[in-house]
């Protein structure tokens, strides 16, 4: 018996109402025990990932104040601006389509893969909110780890179309090949690749190998920041001009915020702290 909808004010009142009338003492008693500890197992989890989605999400913070302290004086609202215009950015296009392209339709015993989902847009039908939200804030991470590559060589416009275009179907492609139990990758499949598929726990690849790719391709088109290998007219400099940072205080900042944001990041891959063994799950994970 499970109760999901809670009229009364109590957990207890609500289970008791739904408790079968025809049943003896004994087996009320025991589905209404089973109704409880449901709900509170429920309860708990929705907790932790609230906690967990936080701490992803305050590593946007980190990622500001890091890229803050790296650019040069005059670089420093842009920069800020851009890693809040991120966030923003990675909200709507996540909200939109993003989650729907990664988890849309989402079905494990169903064997059919599929190269994307193809429902849940606007969030409609999504019964797990709390999912959606600790997945947003993977996918805006996956964006924000481009920003300290791009910073002080891209325009604000190019920047807010790349960040919508990463949290609205590059990352959601790659989520739903390997997270998705319709991805061609998954573990979780019904016919997982050669029997085994890829298990990828806390996103090392989903989030950073995409993000890192991404980066990488967006240093080699966009090349160096002007003035630092060639001048104004583009004649190659005798030696290099060093933009150093300005603030290593931020940077410190930055880089404890991010290594604080890291128990939410792991921890949280667990989704669930109620299970068997789970909180073996998620101490060893904290630990590592």
């Amino acid at each position: 018996m499970v109760v999901t909808e809670f009229n009364d004010s109590s957990v207890y009142m609500a289970c008791k109402a739904s408790a079968d009338p025809n049943a003896s003492q004994l087996d009320q008693l025991d589905a209404m025990l089973q109704c409880i500890g449901e709900a509170n197992a429920n309860s708990l989890d929705t907790f932790f990932l609230v906690y967990a989605s936080s701490l992803v999400f305050l590593m946007q913070a980190g990622f500001a104040m890091l890229c803050a302290g790296c650019v040069q004086l005059k670089n420093v609202q842009n920069s800020m601006l851009k890693n809040l215009l991120d966030a923003c950015c990675a909200a709507l296009g996540f909200y939109s389509v993003g989650y729907a392209f990664a988890y849309g339709g989402m079905d494990f015993s169903d064997p059919q893969k599929t190269f994307i989902g193809t429902e849940n847009f606007f969030l409609m039908g999504v019964d797990n909110l709390m999912f959606w939200m600790f997945q947003f804030a993977f996918a805006a991470s996956s964006a924000t780890i481009v920003a300290g590559t791009l910073a002080e060589r891209c325009q604000m416009a190019a920047y807010l179309c790349y960040s919508l275009a990463l949290t609205g179907f590059v990352y959601p492609v790659v989520a739903h090949s390997i997270w998705s139990p319709q991805g061609f990758l998954s573990a979780k499949a019904v016919d997982p690749l050669w029997g085994v598929g890829v298990i990828d726990f806390a996103g090392s690849s989903v989030v950073h190998l995409t993000g890192g790719s991404t980066a990488l391709i967006a240093t080699y088109l966009l090349g160096p920041r002007r003035g630092r290998f060639y001048d104004h007219r583009g004649i190659p400099l005798a030696e290099p001009v060093e933009f150093p940072g300005h603030s290593a205080a931020l940077q410190m900042l930055g880089a404890f915020i991010l290594w604080f944001g890291w128990y939410g990041f792991n921890t949280g891959s667990a989704l669930s702290i109620t299970g068997p063994n789970r909180e073996f799950v998620v101490s060893l994970v904290a630990v590592n």
